[in-house]
């Protein structure tokens, strides 16, 4: 079964290369063509993420040019300084430079991909403690405001770290991944999507959402994000709390999905006919699944439950989510959702989504992780 839904994505993704023309994919926007970009949007590095595991899995010289040249244009994005007042540089950077960095051990991404994470750096805010998501410093609204996507973007800096050994790296990604467990993770194992602090003190204020149903409520992609970020945290930090957290994120997670074990964008939304799924939700955690049974013994019996709760979630994705046999499909997974609350795609393909699911796909075939981190 997965071998085959490589296949078909792997088909889509040869189609796209041409279709695409060196431009970006973000998100659909209620048909089945991407809206593109120059390489502008927080989301490119999942299309440079997807060329890069067309290319480890096939070997194929036209995957392999497309990866690269995807290279160039971050590199080219890096010298012109497009768009950077957010924390996604690791989304950026992991999925394309790193990449490639892991895939060929090429020196020039690796100089790339720490130059990135010097710009991820420029983004820590000593006084509040924490690596500010959105905006420029001082910010009134967001100066001192974390979110739980962050979580994704500090594997650049723990990589960093091993790379040149300069503490700096770790410090900020284990500071700010410790204010991430110890305030946007609540009491019944479900999440904020964002947290607000003073800028000045540190100080906590409120947590909140931005994407979610309501401030209280629990975004299944920020739960997505905590489950993969927290488990990859723990890798790198080879910490039993931060392994723990991603587990109970995890368990809250499985235990409120739908009978089609795919998740609604919402926990907490009103389940009707018409209610919003977030296919790239499912996705992303089916990779957090997977790699938290991956640092689980193998007497754990977690380490089982978890491996098949990620199978069980594929087959769904596969058999009622995927395009697979469309010959004009660009995306690879339908009903994914950008913002529901903001009406922006809801129920549209997600290169981010096609991305972990080719991930994900990858990881139960061949044991092919992404790019979060260097291969032992």
């Amino acid at each position: 079964m997965w071998k085959k839904a490589i296949e078909d994505a792997l088909n889509v993704t040869r189609r796209n290369i041409d279709r695409f023309e060196g431009r970006f994919p973000h998100v659909s926007n209620g048909d089945e063509h991407y809206v593109l970009n120059d390489n502008t949007e927080w989301t490119a590095g999942f299309w440079s993420g997807i060329l890069w595991l067309s290319t480890e899995y096939t070997q194929d010289p036209r995957f392999h040019e497309a990866a690269v040249n995807s290279v160039d244009n971050f590199r080219r994005r890096m010298d012109q300084k497009i768009i950077f007042d957010h924390h996604d540089i690791g989304f950026l950077y992991s999925l394309s430079s790193k990449a490639q960095w892991i895939v060929e051990h090429d020196a020039a991404a690796k100089k790339l991909t720490l130059e990135a994470a010097d710009m991820l750096m420029k983004r820590w805010r000593e006084d509040a403690g924490l690596i500010q998501a959105w905006g420029r410093k001082g910010d009134v609204n967001n100066g001192g405001r974390i979110i739980i996507d962050c979580l994704l973007n500090l594997p650049l800096l723990f990589w960093a770290y091993e790379q040149t050994n300069n503490e700096e790296y770790r410090r900020v990604a284990e500071l700010h991944a410790l204010k991430s467990r110890r305030f946007l993770v609540r009491g019944d194992d479900s999440s904020y999507h964002t947290f607000y602090f003073d800028q000045a003190t540190g100080e906590a204020i409120r947590g909140g959402t931005h994407q979610g149903y309501h401030d209280g409520s629990t975004w299944t992609r920020g739960q997505a994000w905590g489950i993969y970020g927290f488990a990859l945290c723990s890798r790198y930090l080879q910490s039993a709390e931060m392994l723990e957290t991603a587990k109970r994120l995890a368990r809250y997670f499985i235990a409120h999905l739908p009978e089609d074990e795919v998740a609604y964008w919402d926990f907490d939304a009103p389940q009707t006919p018409n209610t919003k799924r977030d296919s790239s939700a499912s996705a992303i955690v089916a990779c957090g699944l997977l790699e938290i049974a991956g640092q689980l013994d193998e007497a754990d019996p977690e380490r089982e439950a978890f491996r098949k709760a990620a199978e069980s979630s594929m087959k769904s994705l596969i058999n009622h989510y995927s395009t697979q046999g469309s010959d004009t499909a660009e995306g690879l997974l339908k009903h994914g959702s950008y913002s529901v609350r903001g009406g922006d795609s809801p129920d549209d393909y997600t290169i981010w989504g096609d991305y972990f699911y080719l991930e994900a796909l990858m990881r139960l075939e061949r044991g092919i992780p992404g790019y979060w981190y260097d291969r032992q």
